[in-house]
């Protein structure tokens, strides 16, 4: 495509170099000019010269449509590849950045950044590249005809291009702050959408409204000032080419008057002049959109550049896991640099198909300790083992397809509820998936929707409620049939009769398998083959719900009083593993 598009530029510039030429034989052979006394040329000869424009249009308008023809399917293919390229980098930063961003500011860069690659692409193909070259053969032919108009038109050339560049390059810093603001309008208008309902529960709608003005204001006045800069450019660039037009017309009447140019060169130096003026112009402005699109695409580039804190290992094992055992050695971890430990010395060592609960105190690390499992963040120190294999060492790939994890704030897509139950595992028929969420016990909401599975759940599944969220996380880990379940406070939404049944179908489920379950409701977890506390990054204590109860003075025997005192009857009772 880049090959027919230089082609046919080459093509459409030669054309328009030639076709001035051309009239300007046209007007020779019409014109009478007294200081120049040829006679008028016949018919035969005019027509011939009449065909001869024909042809060049012909083929200056077949050069502009291959040439555009070109230039679509370069920019589109390509457009695609760099927003599918910014897709699956951005997909593979780690879940730190994620938190540290804000999703509608990505969104925002992503789009930015194949939109500035399309501007660029533009003035470069189209023309900067034509400019350049039309400069070349303009200037060299007026230098044919007359040297002092080639000196001109030259010297306004090379002035006017080199204000352009130098002008856009100090613009640039403004361009800048613009596109800065631009991205902090973007992300704070996602964040306030997303936060609609406090926004109206706090009766801050006044408050935001006044905050998203102030802000909006600094955008406005950021873009005022890089439009206003690009008008008082345009303003001077207008006048020093109308100025030129006035200077080439005395000098080209003087050379008229003492027989040294005809009629036809007038024709021949407007048309030359209007491309020259016109391109040079139209250049200054390309030039001035690079530098805003390079303003534009600059912060998606800067995520671009900065390299993936979780990468798989070179070359990264396959984990295969035949027995589902996790090890967790002296594993240390921080979740920024220079900060406090939340995990010092961990180890834990889980057998093939033992059910571990963990529990503690707050920021004691438990969450952390699943969070490292699926590799989430890399470890500071230590290594976690499955099955004697370093998590480290394998893809993560792997790692994720045997490890079904139930968050605590599960998110869904807003897709319908059988794309989002199915997404755990993309080749399960609608049979595996209405089976995964009867076990769920998510069955009977949906059955109960007009549009049942295809009732789409709205963004982060705001359309469902908290407990209906959860249910719909814990059939897709279910379907998932993965060897080793995590839950993190995966319940902690339910209601204490859905809760029960859930826990008899998880009961059935997890015979055979490795369970990690965290959890700040106790009786959820007392059935547990083994019960570890966690406390500041340490176990301080671990053992079965019967042994733990009974150890005097011991922080689980606290937290079990404390709740056994307040829970109501079911949630005594009830238990993940009957």
């Amino acid at each position: 495509m880049l090959l027919l598009c230089a082609s046919s530029v080459l093509i459409l510039i030669g054309c328009d170099i030639v076709s001035p030429l051309i009239y300007k034989r046209f007007f020779d052979q019409l014109a009478v000019d007294p200081l120049h006394p040829a006679a008028r040329a016949g018919l035969a000869q005019i027509y011939h010269t009449i065909l001869l424009i024909a042809i060049m249009s012909a083929i200056s308008w077949i050069a502009y449509r291959a040439c555009h023809f070109a230039v679509i399917q370069f920019e589109s293919r390509t457009m695609k590849d760099l927003t599918d390229h910014c897709f699956a980098y951005l997909q593979n930063h780690s879940h730190r950045f994620f938190t540290d961003n804000f999703a509608g500011a990505l969104v925002k860069r992503v789009n930015r950044f194949a939109a500035s690659f399309e501007i660029t692409a533009d003035q470069i193909t189209l023309d900067i590249g034509q400019t350049l070259l039309r400069i070349i053969f303009v200037v060299g032919v007026l230098f044919w005809r007359n040297v002092t108009l080639g000196c001109v038109f030259l010297a306004w050339t090379i002035a006017f291009m080199s204000f352009n560049f130098f002008f856009a390059r100090w613009k640039l810093k403004f361009d800048l702050a613009r596109a800065e603001l631009d991205t902090k309008v973007t992300a704070r208008l996602a964040d306030t959408i997303a936060n609609a309902v406090n926004l109206k529960l706090f009766a801050a709608i006044d408050r935001e409204v006044g905050l998203f003005k102030n802000l909006t204001g600094k955008h406005q006045r950021a873009r005022s000032k890089a439009w206003m800069l690009g008008w008082n450019s345009e303003g001077l660039q207008g006048f020093s080419i109308r100025a030129l037009e006035i200077v080439v017309l005395v000098i080209a009447v003087r050379y008229w008057f003492i027989g040294l140019l005809t009629l036809g060169d007038f024709v021949l130096l407007r048309s030359y002049l209007y491309q020259l003026t016109d391109n040079v112009r139209q250049m200054g402005q390309d030039i001035r959109r690079i530098y805003e699109a390079m303003a534009d695409a600059n912060e998606m580039t800067e995520i671009l550049l900065a390299p993936h804190e979780i990468v798989d290992a070179e070359p990264a094992a396959i984990l295969a896991v035949a027995k589902g055992a996790v090890e967790f050695r002296n594993v240390q971890f921080s979740y920024t640099a220079g900060s406090n430990l939340v995990l010092r010395d961990f180890s834990l060592k889980i057998r093939a198909g033992e059910r571990v609960g963990i529990v503690g105190p707050s920021g004691g690390g438990k969450s952390t300790v699943l969070k490292l499992l699926v590799r989430l963040h890399d470890v500071n120190g230590g290594h976690i083992l499955i099955d004697n294999q370093d998590c480290a060492l394998v893809s993560q790939s792997s790692l994720h397809q045997n490890i079904a994890y139930v968050p605590q704030d599960p998110i869904l897509f807003h897709r319908s509820l059988m794309e989002n139950i199915r997404y755990s595992k993309p080749t399960a028929s609608g049979e595996d998936v209405i089976r995964a969420a009867k076990l769920a016990h998510c069955h009977e909401f949906i059955s109960s929707f007009p549009d049942g599975y295809e009732t789409l759940v709205g963004e982060r599944g705001v359309k469902l409620s908290g407990g209906e969220r959860q249910r719909v996380a814990i059939a897709r880990a279910i379907l998932m049939d993965a060897p080793i379940f995590i839950l993190d406070e995966a319940t902690s939404s339910l209601d204490s009769e859905s809760e029960m049944y859930i826990q008899d179908s998880l009961a059935n489920l997890f015979m055979g398998r490795t369970v990690i379950a965290v959890a700040h409701r106790l009786s959820t977890i007392r059935k547990m083959d083994r019960i570890v506390v966690v406390k500041d990054g340490h176990i301080i204590e671990e053992g079965s719900h019967d042994l733990l109860v009974k150890m005097e003075n011991g922080l689980y025997q606290k937290l079990w009083n404390l709740q056994s005192t307040d829970a109501p009857p079911m949630a005594q009772t009830a238990g993940y593993l009957q």
